[in-house]
């Protein structure tokens, strides 16, 4: 059938659509003759018969992608207005533009059908009404998905297999920076930075305690190297929680290069609308994991051996489970928290505080009956205990007074240098700056 006799006076008297669409920014700033096309199809809707002021632009989903796993508001505005029947034509410069999944475009198909709406691209013009018709758009939205699988399987399998040589540059944590060689990591030239890098490690061994960390540094009012993403600028600012814990749990900063801890996954919410999340994977599952990869603030076993702190820190084990240790000290002057099991029955005791004094005690939260009511299966004052648990450590302790206390002075001056070390390096860093904006 000729095209032009598919085009009656009802599609005349209706709206012609031309919809615009580019998967990328990048795309709509650099494909300019791609939008150009685009936009020229308003003039194909003229020479066709349609009125200048029937013919209506939609472009506001230049830069989203047609994959369906945005939201595009002008497909949205364009399925509408089809489904209310005030569409004669919808031009497009081909089908991928329109959709690059069959859901999305199948929808617009049948509606099309049903209001005896035209399509149009720039092999002609097509009645989804008609059986030919729509078996050619139907086959036209199936090779356009497989178009854009087989583009991505392509890009993922590239990068994929540089990965797993350990050359892809994806962004590094704040203490390093790509080298010139294909996957050379180092570390950042600033030893301010690399110094704040290695405070952390450094405290969190003494102390075990991701929190612990983080309240030295703000005790110390040291600051903490922050980048915004691979290439900006390091920025100095108020040490935080989620920045030194990012720091002990990134294996990055072992020396391994590690890709594919993610996944991205699309659910659908209580309306039926698609969202995406992020799923962080065990490690049993990341795509990538190259040990050695480079030279790190620690070594791989060391890295493992804080994860196992750190997890029993926030995931303490079963109080039945007296062989593991138990998780991060709070505070009060109980001695043996977190520390003594009960006799009775072997959980872990749990402190408590009486009195003005703040006394301590020690107690097993076992419930027991006794005479028909419940009561705890121990509960005992920790002053006595506390005292002869401390009169038999110093008794033990009593040969290597000596060694212990200059260990102690020796560890008090490492830290009282490292910190100083800090602000020096700080206070080069602000004359450099001065002297810099001086120049300028």
């Amino acid at each position: 059938m000729n095209e032009r006799a598919k085009i009656t006076a009802s599609h005349l008297s209706r709206q012609a659509i031309v919809y615009l669409r580019q998967s990328s920014a990048a795309q709509v700033e650099n494909n300019r003759e791609s939008t150009d096309r685009q936009y020229a199809l308003a003039t194909k809707a003229r020479e066709i018969g349609w009125p200048e002021d029937r013919i209506i632009i939609i472009d506001e989903d230049l830069g989203l992608s047609g994959s369906g796993s945005v939201a595009r508001s002008g497909f949205a505005r364009l399925t509408a207005e089809v489904a209310l029947a005030r569409v004669g034509l919808v031009l497009g410069l081909e089908v991928s533009r329109l959709a690059r999944n069959n859901a999305d475009w199948h929808r617009l198909i049948d509606l099309a059908g049903l209001t005896d709406t035209l399509i149009g691209d720039a092999d002609g013009i097509y009645h989804p009404a008609l059986f030919n018709d729509r078996l050619l758009l139907g086959l036209k939205g199936t090779m356009s998905e497989a178009e854009l699988h087989v583009l991505r399987a392509r890009l993922n399998g590239g990068i994929r297999n540089k990965a797993a040589r350990g050359e892809l540059r994806r962004g590094l944590p704040v203490g390093f920076v790509w080298g010139d060689a294909d996957g050379e990591v180092r570390f950042h030239p600033d030893e301010a930075v690399v110094t704040a890098i290695h405070n952390v490690f450094a405290r969190f061994a003494e102390t075990g305690s991701a929190r612990r960390v983080w309240l030295w540094f703000r005790s110390e009012r040291l600051t903490f190297p922050l980048q915004m993403h691979q290439g900006a600028e390091i920025r100095w600012v108020e040490a935080s929680y989620t920045a030194i814990h990012h720091v002990l749990t990134n294996p990055v900063y072992a020396g391994a290069y590690v890709y594919g801890k993610t996944r991205h996954e699309t659910t659908l919410d209580a309306s039926g609308a698609r969202k995406k999340r992020v799923r962080y994977l065990p490690r049993s599952e990341w795509q990538v994991l190259i040990q050695e990869h480079h030279q790190g603030f620690i070594d791989w076993q060391t890295y493992e051996a804080n994860q196992d702190r750190i997890a029993r820190n926030t995931r303490p084990r079963p109080h039945s489970d007296s062989t593991q240790a138990s998780g991060a000290v709070r505070e009060g002057s109980a001695l043996l928290q977190g520390l003594a099991d009960c006799g009775h029955c072997g959980r872990r005791l749990r402190t408590h505080y009486r009195g003005r004094s703040s006394a301590p005690g020690y107690h097993c939260a076992g419930d027991r009956l006794v005479e028909g009511r419940g009561s705890y299966c121990l509960n005992v004052g920790g002053i006595q205990i506390d005292e002869a648990v401390t009169t038999a450590f110093i008794a033990a302790l009593e040969p290597a007074k000596l060694a212990a206390t200059l260990a102690a002075a020796e560890r008090l001056e490492s830290d009282r240098e490292a910190m100083l070390q800090q602000w020096r390096l700080g206070v080069e860093r602000a004359n450099y700056e001065a002297s810099r904006a001086e120049r300028r």
